[in-house]
């Protein structure tokens, strides 16, 4: 895929502080829940035109960071603005004017579909509820959809369970265009795809981003893939975030040690050889998180301080002023 030009200059969204702690209420007969923290004081921008990438490992809350940006979810702690908008209170004064800024394309193509109901019906229920379209203008407003994910205009009397992966994909990205949103969301787009089907997905969301100006959060587990569609790159570890900058620099010269294992991890091109981390590293235990850095137990660098508190997410900077990582000890000076 090509890479796009230098995204638009401004904010279109802002994570501030944003936490999702599920559990830890109050039982009958006294004491509480045990509680897990999936998302612990994410602080981000999404800029107005740009494709920022998400990345970690399972476990690592972003997915539950996708659903808290698309209203799914509420933030325990923290907010998240949409255009200057707290989302929250947007949602509840009006959830249908938050759906029709940001929508959200899920991972399994084929279960986010009714099997009960015809493309068609699928397609009109974000018409009618988010637009003021009538009947006409909704039916030319389908075709403009199939049209723009490459699907044919019969494909609308049909049902879910007649389409492969590909086209079943397609049909959620033309459902998410419907209400005409400013930022899409997308958690693992193609991870359920054969390969050859995911560059097919991949070009197309590029090509719409661009017909349509759109902005996207792309979250994966799939580093090839997020290279090849992110400006910038989040990385998330334990609920944190470990490290964010540009995804050439990222790529190129990661700051966190966490953010260097998962590139050594993954399979390449040309590379022959893994790393292949002991299968006896320490996890960390979510119900009973460390004081310190959560990396630590798998960190050859770690020190006293790195058990003693947790490194801020802008500890370590590349150098420039938008690529930095929460460790006492970036690799740039390792």
């Amino acid at each position: 895929m090509t890479k796009h030009p230098e995204p638009v200059s401004g904010t279109l969204l802002s994570i501030s502080d944003v936490e999702r702690v599920f559990g830890g209420e109050r039982k009958l007969f006294g004491g509480q829940t045990p509680a897990v923290h999936a998302v612990q004081s994410v602080s981000l921008d999404v800029r107005k035109g740009e494709t920022l990438g998400v990345v970690g490992e399972s476990g690592c809350g972003k997915s539950t960071l996708a659903r808290l940006i698309v209203g799914l979810d509420r933030p325990t702690g923290g907010t998240i603005h949409f255009d200057g908008t707290d989302l929250s209170e947007l949602a509840k004064a009006d959830r249908r004017a938050l759906a029709r800024k940001v929508q959200y394309v899920f991972q399994d193509p084929v279960a986010s579909l009714n099997p009960r109901k015809t493309i068609r019906t699928i397609l009109e229920a974000p018409l009618k509820h988010l637009t003021e379209l009538k009947s006409q203008g909704r039916e030319q407003r389908l075709e403009e959809l199939l049209e723009a994910v490459n699907l044919a205009p019969e494909f609308l009397e049909r049902y879910p369970h007649e389409f492969s992966g590909g086209q079943a994909q397609r049909i959620g990205i033309a459902r998410a265009l419907a209400a005409g949103p400013e930022l899409i969301v997308l958690d693992e787009p193609v991870s359920a795809l054969d390969v050859s089907v995911q560059a097919q997905v991949l070009n197309l969301l590029d090509d719409l981003k661009d017909r349509f100006g759109l902005t996207y959060v792309f979250i994966s587990h799939d580093l090839s893939v997020v290279e090849s569609v992110s400006d910038r790159v989040a990385v998330m570890y334990f609920g944190r975030l470990a490290e964010l900058g540009p995804a050439r620099d990222v790529f190129a010269k990661p700051l966190h040690p966490y953010t260097d294992l998962l590139m050594r991890s993954a399979p390449a091109p040309g590379r022959h050889e893994l790393l292949a981390e002991d299968a006896s590293a320490e996890l960390p235990d979510p119900y009973n998180p460390p004081l310190g850095c959560a990396f630590a137990a798998r960190c050859a660098y770690k020190t006293d301080k790195c058990l003693a508190g947790k490194p801020s997410p802008s500890e370590a900077t590349g150098g420039q002023a938008d690529h930095f990582a929460a460790c006492y000890h970036p690799l740039a000076s390792a």
